[in-house]
């Protein structure tokens, strides 16, 4: 609701899509039903997950994709690492890209691949790609927020630049007001009614 000019998108959660078409348009309805101004829906996968990105976007639901490494099946790829790096993978996400935008996708997130395969999967398309951890040749970049200030503690991919070390910052506030809290200190007579 706070939104007013920024494109929402929203992350189809993991189950709600993966068994079907018609399971993921109905899961696509619901959440573009449930008042969240959403504008569209973000499913992970390749071409495995085309018949659902065709129903969904038939229907009229703006479909973004996501390729490379997806968090959602980050078990099934074997953790956490750079995707993409061998001849064949590269070409499998590059056909990829190219079945996502024939079957309706609006854009496509790369994420964690090689930079001269996502400016390669870029030249390609004609919709816009936006990249996490796959260099500067994309359309868009994206950080997470959490990650971006520092709030997020123990991850630190290559990819990652914090700009801040809010979660330092927010540990030491709140023990502050849990020291304060034992000691008696909160709330003072000027934070009563």
């Amino acid at each position: 609701r706070a939104c007013t000019r920024a494109l929402l998108i929203v992350d189809m959660p993991f189950g709600s899509y993966q068994v079907g078409a018609e399971d993921a348009l109905r899961s696509a309805c619901r959440i573009m039903k449930a008042d969240a101004r959403i504008e569209g829906v973000k499913l992970e996968g390749g071409t495995e997950v085309l018949p659902q990105v065709e129903k969904i976007t038939a229907a009229g639901i703006p479909v973004m994709g996501h390729i490379g490494l997806r968090p959602q099946s980050v078990h099934a790829l074997g953790g956490f690492g750079v995707q993409g790096t061998d001849e064949s993978h590269a070409n499998s996400l590059l056909s990829a890209a190219v079945a996502l935008e024939k079957a309706g996708c609006f854009s496509i997130v790369l994420e964690k691949i090689p930079a001269t395969l996502a400016a390669q999967i870029t030249q390609q398309l004609r919709i816009p790609t936006i990249g996490i951890g796959a260099g500067k040749e994309v359309n868009g970049q994206v950080l997470v927020l959490q990650d971006m200030l520092g709030i997020t503690q123990g991850f630190s991919p290559r990819f990652l630049r914090q700009y801040e070390q809010l979660g330092k910052r927010i540990t030491k506030a709140t023990k502050h007001y849990i020291q304060d809290v034992k000691k008696g200190r909160f709330p003072n007579q000027n934070e009563e009614y």
